[in-house]
């Protein structure tokens, strides 16, 4: 890839003459990336979200974004057919509108696949950045051949998307697939959401982070006292991975327990759902065999063995493309679907 600025734009041509922009949006960053049918990346556009700016500036930042993108040199606007948007929930994906999203403070049932599509003139579709990215994993990554497939992010917090019978599945309102907030504690830790014990507040980043603190705040003898520096607000859950690969008993316990809460969240949907295909994706992932070893084996404990058999649990392979690859997913669906005619 060459590198000018924010832009990259591949060094050879697209495989095909159809390309589709797919705009990543996060409270962090926005990606703006051009794709061909194959999943190959021809140009990318990169912007910190700014979201403390409010939602003119994010806004007016995205669309400035994207203008670069396809006014790059070695970008051929005419190819353009379609635009896929992946946006924090929740939203109504039949409007294109975003409705509240957490980590976009002052966004309220803001029309933003209207005003994509107005200023540039090109069908343009919504989509939850969970679904997005399983809509993602399902055309070009690992679950291209799985008709029936779930797709959990385990990161920060916990979400999910379902591809059932090859389709994406919203459910009556469009918010299907709050994998993070299924009930697993009752009378659990309170979750962001307001419910008490969701898989969220016990196995989610965020979880594990709760935990260690509130460990060092007790006094408990643990490595991550240490590896805070004093900061206890700073422990994170990589820092908690980081003392139990040290061999810290209190970490390596905090991290059982919460593998084996999402492992009962796997099994309920492998259960519910009897899936080809489990997906795993996000930061929490990067702990390999220790996440993904808890979880198949209590899977092939709770799971009906007719279920439990027939899954394959395996590891995201989109990485941090996901959000884009899945904004694109979900244009080309959009077109297939004729949803625009």
């Amino acid at each position: 890839m060459k590198r000018t600025g924010e832009l990259d734009i591949a060094k050879e041509p697209p495989s095909n003459k159809d390309l589709f922009l797919g705009i990543d949006l996060g409270g962090t960053k926005i990606v703006a990336g051009l794709v061909d049918r194959g999943g190959r990346i021809v140009a990318r556009q990169h912007r910190t979200t700014q979201a403390r700016d409010g939602q003119d500036a994010v806004v007016r930042r995205l669309m400035d974004g994207t203008t670069h993108l396809l006014s790059a040199e070695g970008v051929d606007r005419a190819a353009v057919v379609a635009i896929g948007v992946a946006t924090p929930g929740p939203i109504d994906a039949r409007l294109g509108v975003v409705t509240a999203p957490p980590n976009l403070p002052g966004w309220r049932d803001v029309p933003l696949g209207r005003m994509i599509q107005d200023e540039f003139g090109l069908p343009t579709s919504l989509e939850n950045d969970a679904n997005a990215a399983a809509m993602g994993e399902h055309r070009f990554g690992v679950g291209c051949d799985a008709e029936h497939l779930i797709y959990v992010t385990a990161s920060t917090g916990i979400g999910g998307g379902f591809i059932l019978d090859g389709r994406l599945y919203r459910g009556a309102t469009g918010a299907a697939a709050e994998v993070g907030h299924m009930t697993i504690l009752p009378h659990g830790p309170l979750c962001g959401c307001g419910n008490r014990g969701c898989l969220e507040a016990l196995a989610s980043g965020t979880a594990i982070a709760r935990e260690a603190r509130e460990r060092v705040a007790r006094g408990v003898a643990t490595l991550i006292a240490e590896l805070a520096q004093g900061d206890s607000d700073g422990i994170s859950a990589k820092m908690v991975a980081q003392a139990a690969d040290l061999g810290d008993a209190e970490a390596n316990e905090i991290l059982d327990q919460a593998m084996i809460f999402l492992g009962v969240g796997m099994a309920n949907l492998v259960n519910l759902f009897n899936p080809q295909l489990l997906v795993i994706g996000g930061g929490l992932t990067k702990m390999g065999p220790r996440l993904f070893d808890p979880v198949r084996r209590i899977v092939d404990r709770r799971a009906f063995p007719a279920t439990a058999s027939a899954v394959e649990i395996k590891r995201a392979q989109l990485g941090d493309d996901v959000g884009l690859l899945g904004a694109a997913a979900v244009a080309m669906t959009a077109i297939e679907d004729n949803r625009h005619e």
